[in-house]
């Protein structure tokens, strides 16, 4: 039986490449030889587009094996995995009603615990090695509980002037879902749309390897079109293009993570 690990890739800036990274990181560990569940907890639906077209990822979004009516009926969320194109990886899809899920869970008792009860089942069954969860770019309610029902979250900062913006609230976010759940540990954080021609990339390092006890990965995601080109025709980009630069980056970014298990 798999011992699963739930990741999830938060950032309160929007644009910093949580889907992304969540979407090609899962596919990278498979060829680790993992099995992977992604859970897309964005109404943007971004994580759900990495593996679907648009027509599939609507249907998703309308029906009724999404995770807006699994968490809306605090239900155990094992009969709302769709099984992806690719071997070894799977989706919760979201929905565009995941917009109201802060009311949702406003009355319910105990919620910033309902996503971790309703993954329970998944997770005792071991069915999966990883488990990763793409946040939206906020933080409340929703945002905690993915986060309580996480062990670690990795973020992703881009390396642009304004890609630090909020990092401090986010920390003070994270120190506060601490004190309900102690064992949320930060995995680290993941430099990305890098360009290496341009000073921006050095000062966010610099910046970054400045905080107390906090982890850099080695592995950062540079610009590369061919992301553009893999999100356009719905597919991570290790499946698009292997032999692209960020497929690479994002294959070593798998290795890292993997690693620390």
């Amino acid at each position: 039986m798999r011992k699963t690990k739930v990741i999830c890739f938060a950032n309160n800036k929007g644009g910093s490449g949580k889907s992304t990274t969540c979407s090609n990181v899962g596919y990278g560990l498979t060829q680790l030889g993992n099995k992977v569940l992604l859970i897309d907890g964005d109404m943007q639906l971004n994580l759900s587009l990495s593996l679907f077209d648009e027509d599939q990822v609507l249907a998703f979004a309308q029906g009724d094996r999404n995770l807006y009516e699994g968490i809306k009926k605090q239900d155990d969320l094992t009969g709302y995995i769709v099984h992806s194109p690719y071997e070894g990886l799977d989706l919760i899809p979201s929905s565009t009603l995941m917009s109201s899920i802060e009311y949702e869970l406003f009355t319910k008792w105990q919620r910033e615990f309902i996503l971790r009860k309703c993954l329970s089942k998944i997770r005792e069954s071991g069915e999966y090695d990883y488990i990763l969860i793409d946040a939206p770019p906020t933080l409340g309610g929703w945002v905690m509980n993915i986060l309580c029902a996480s062990d670690e979250v990795i973020i992703p900062v881009e390396s642009t002037p304004w890609g630090l913006f909020g990092l401090g609230n986010m920390f003070e976010f994270l120190e506060e879902v601490k004190q309900i759940t102690p064992d949320l540990r930060l995995g680290g954080i993941v430099i990305t749309k890098v360009d290496t021609r341009k000073n921006y990339f050095k000062q966010t390092l610099e910046s970054l390897k400045q905080l107390d006890n906090v982890k850099v990965f080695d592995t950062y995601i540079r610009v590369d079109s061919g992301i553009e080109w893999s999100q356009d025709n719905n597919v991570p980009i290790m499946a698009y293009k292997k032999s692209s630069r960020s497929a690479a980056e994002y294959m070593e970014l798998a290795k890292e993570i993997a690693d620390e298990k």
